[in-house]
């Protein structure tokens, strides 16, 4: 098996994963793409929520089955170690310093190691040892409040906005900087990727709107990009489904009200007493077509109006395909690689398997001796 052949730009970077859920596999599954040699650590028997060949987000790299409680798959993550550029966990603070992993003890065999740790709340703070989720994290974080038009509850975005942007985009951008930084210092250090402070980070426009006084901190849809404006919204079609409108700029809106028919008749644009006037106006327009209808009217104008599209049907979206922003691989529908390089173009790498599928090969590919007697102490599994 050869390893380090990724296209992208991180090419011969080696990372170790130790696997866990969520925002971890998605992080490493980027870097993967970005061609960046990852190998995975799984448990015997795989992570929970795990769907071994069909969950492409463990695509584009090996993985191996090691029990962490047996000293002797302690030694092997460690050796694997020596030769690593980045280590990424994603355990509740303290879980790894317990196995004997953690960042001393990795520094100690790898002082120019990145050591990336995943968390929800970070690896300090009054709740950094409490369980949580997604929406647990952006409800803290202060980005949950304000979401959604419904002024009575808050809308959750599923687990985008914590799991995956604020946490996994911060944890690549966050080993990404200290790889860097060690390439020059010689000295590497903990990258502690919090989804508390990356959601919040993110939210900074947000934040902004409510710092300025365009949004209110204590209501929903109180904004102009939350709900508040008619001219930034979801507008129901005559077949039920839905067109996004978001003509901000006085040009674009002056070229939305005209390609929908109602330039005569619409109240301005910043009529504010009005706002409701308008909102009326603009659904009953779009009931009068369907979505595929209104989509031809208004598809490569700048009136800023798009169909709100389900996962198969944008993959097949004229301009989605020209991109290739999603591929059919493996028998999955899955994102491609991004973002994209002139020079070093990511690709998808070898599909998703099942837990410790590629244990013996990985690890000798690796440099791990005895490799077999690790199979056979039961502190490594093949299946």
């Amino acid at each position: 098996m050869e390893l380090g052949q990724g296209t992208g730009p991180l090419r011969g970077v080696k990372i170790v994963e130790l696997a866990g859920i969520g925002p971890g596999p998605h992080a490493c599954m980027t870097l993967a793409d970005l061609g960046a040699d990852v190998i995975r650590i799984d448990r015997p028997g795989g992570q929970m929520l795990s769907f071994g060949e069909k969950d492409f987000m463990g695509r584009g790299r090996p993985t191996i089955a090691l029990n962490l409680k047996d000293p002797a798959a302690v030694e092997t993550v460690l050796k694997l170690v020596e030769s690593a550029d980045v280590l990424i966990e994603g355990n509740r603070p303290g879980v790894t310093e317990r196995l004997g992993l953690g960042p001393e003890d990795c520094f100690a065999r790898n002082p120019k190691l990145v050591y990336g740790r995943m968390t929800g709340w970070g690896q300090d703070g009054p709740l950094a040892q409490a369980a949580g989720h997604d929406m647990n994290y952006i409800s803290i974080a202060g980005a949950l409040f304000a979401m959604g038009q419904d002024k009575t509850r808050p809308q959750f975005p599923a687990n985008l906005l914590g799991d995956f942007g604020g946490g996994s985009m911060y944890l690549v951008v966050g080993v990404l900087a200290a790889l860097l930084e060690a390439r020059i210092s010689g000295q590497g250090q903990v990258v502690d990727a919090a989804i508390v402070d990356g959601t919040a980070h993110l939210n900074a426009m947000g934040a902004l709107m409510v710092g300025i006084g365009l949004a209110q901190p204590d209501q929903r849809a109180s904004g102009m990009l939350d709900g508040a404006a008619a001219f930034y919204d979801v507008y129901e079609t005559s077949d039920g489904r839905h067109m996004s409108v978001g003509a901000i700029e006085p040009q674009f809106f002056a070229a939305f009200v005209d390609l929908l028919g109602i330039a005569e008749s619409a109240p301005q644009q910043f009529e504010f007493d009005r706002v409701e006037e308008l909102r009326d106006l603009i659904a009953r327009t779009f009931r009068t077509r369907t979505m595929a209808e209104w989509t031809a009217v208004f598809e490569g104008t700048d009136a800023c109006v798009a169909p709100i599209l389900t996962i198969p049907e944008a993959a097949e979206h004229p301009h989605m395909k020209a991109r290739g922003v999603y591929a059919d691989r493996d028998g999955m529908l899955q994102p491609a690689p991004a973002p994209r390089f002139s020079r070093t173009a990511p690709s998808i790498g070898m599909p998703a398997a099942a837990a410790g599928s590629h244990t013996r090969d990985a690890l000798a590919a690796w440099g791990i001796d005895d490799v077999d007697a690790l199979i056979e102490s039961g502190a490594a599994a093949q299946p």
